[in-house]
């Protein structure tokens, strides 16, 4: 576990490195992990470092343990070797075949041991993925297993090669928390959220919001966090600001197998395109209509470059983010693709005390772009600092306008933030960029704020002079509090 540092924060999002001595390198994170099939390559795993910048991938030992073709060719000459790939490699355990299948022949010693044998960088055991919505006997019998296997897993010795410990609890949030430390309590290096796959097949980002705040409650800010499966980029800038930092896809080949096309939005059949909206390569040599004249095999090939092309497009899209400290306004953007995207985000802003905690503290702009920015972390990070700034009148002015001389006091009030003391006007966040047409959740907010101020100081006697806020949010500020409409007269 000190094998990964963090560079920088935004909402619980991470710019962080990934150290991974086995392979020599070190893996800027967030970032992909394209899955390689060891059978058949798509796009040849050197195209994939070359022209993809690819620091890492992923691939099935479990496939490798069993192939009657490759077994000893990876046992003689090593996994780097036969992928063509001179970056980091982590190996599933076969996990993922004991979910579709029911039963596999392998234990976790023996799939580590194998993992180690062909020089895997790292390593995964096998754990128990628990599906969504089981009962929760079963999820609690299945993870007590999982973690009698990561503390196996643990005493196994493997060298330099890092090891996974998978974090399971199906959609139990108090069972993927306690997972997620009995996890961290095995020492081990790498967390995948597993068994997660279901809910993305069904569109159930809400539920994916949930179940990852869970873990990541339970997992603190100790080593990267693997969500397993996660290969659309619609849902990365959301996952990355819930804290994950790896993710896997053989989204961009199986996509292309079936003539799709990857957008950040979502996925479009290459039939139905008359025109590519993206600017790779790819799309601005071809049209879609060539594409389409093309032989399977070429098609595939080009489609899943791509595909490849928006998936890093978008991991690089996420980083610039955190650097620039707007990922929540990128969520934000990523969401209105579509509306199951939009329950995810709506539940994330659920878990906004939590993101708070490693939010930065200044930034160089909060833009208000929809009614869900009223529910950030900066805005409940606000409120809560109320306490630490002093009143000093016993009559004090809350006001979208200017001071006035009558009172000992006068504050200012910015939907969505609430109260603020006129000498931080020019201070984070409260030079937020905030639209003139305002929208009710806006001035709900602040009005909780104002509640939050006013409670604070029980003593004092507070006017809030207003401009036509809505009745919703006037029905939050207490009843001691004077009401005055900005343009009525005093």
């Amino acid at each position: 576990m000190t094998n990964f540092e963090v560079r920088q924060y935004d909402a619980a999002g991470r710019l962080g490195e990934l150290t991974v001595p086995r392979a020599g390198v070190t893996v800027e994170t967030p970032t992909i992990l394209p899955v390689v099939n060891p059978h058949v390559q798509t796009v040849a795993p050197a195209t994939l470092a070359s022209e993809f910048g690819a620091e890492i991938l992923i691939t099935n030992s479990y496939i490798l343990h069993g192939s009657d073709d490759l077994r000893e060719p990876v046992l003689e000459q090593g996994l780097h070797d036969l992928l063509g790939f001179d970056g980091a490699i982590m190996t599933d355990s076969g996990s993922f075949q004991l979910a579709e299948y029911g039963d596999i022949d392998v234990t976790t010693e023996e799939i580590l041991e194998f993992q180690h044998e062909i020089g895997s960088d790292i390593g995964t055991p096998v754990d128990i993925p628990t599906p969504p919505d089981v009962d929760r006997e079963r999820a609690t019998e299945e993870l007590k297993t999982t973690q009698e296997r990561l503390e196996h897993a643990a005493t196994v010795d493997t060298g330099e090669m890092l090891v996974s410990a998978p974090v399971q609890g199906a959609t139990y949030p108090d069972l993927r928390e306690r997972a997620a430390a009995d996890a961290v309590s095995t020492g081990l290096d790498v967390f995948p959220l597993g068994a997660v796959v279901p809910l993305m097949n069904e569109y159930r980002y809400a539920d994916l919001a949930d179940v990852v705040a869970a873990c990541k409650r339970g997992l603190g800010e100790v080593g990267p966090v693997h969500l397993f499966g996660a290969g659309h980029p619609m849902m990365f800038a959301m996952a990355a600001a819930l804290g994950c930092d790896l993710f896997d896809s053989a989204a961009y080949a199986l996509y292309a197998r079936d003539d799709r096309y990857l957008t950040v939005q979502g996925t479009e059949l290459l039939d139905e395109l008359s025109y590519f909206p993206c600017h790779c390569p790819v799309c601005t040599d071809h049209t879609p209509a060539e594409l389409d004249a093309m032989d399977a095999d070429q098609r595939e090939e080009l489609l899943a470059r791509h595909n490849l092309h928006v998936t890093y497009g978008e991991i690089r899209t996420v980083k610039q983010a955190i650097r620039s400290g707007n990922l929540m306004e990128l969520v934000d953007s990523r969401a209105r693709g579509h509306p199951a995207m939009l329950d995810g985000f709506r539940a994330l802003l659920d878990h906004a005390e939590q993101l708070e905690r490693t939010d930065p503290v200044s930034k160089d702009a909060f833009f208000y772009t929809s009614h869900e920015s009223a529910r950030r972390p900066e805005v409940r990070r606000h409120q809560d600092r109320l306490e630490r700034l002093p009143v000093e009148g016993d009559e004090v002015l809350l006001t979208e306008g200017s001071s006035s001389a009558q009172y000992d006091e006068s504050w200012g009030v910015l939907p969505p933030f609430g109260p603020y003391p006129r000498e931080l006007a020019d201070t984070y966040p409260l030079t937020a960029e905030v639209p003139d047409r305002t929208d009710r959740a806006a001035y709900e907010a602040a009005a909780t704020g104002v509640r939050r101020l006013v409670e604070l100081h029980p003593d004092v006697s507070f006017t809030l002079v207003h401009d036509d806020w809505p009745a919703t949010a006037l029905d939050r500020v207490p009843e001691r509090v004077r009401l005055r409409d900005l343009h009525a007269r005093d």
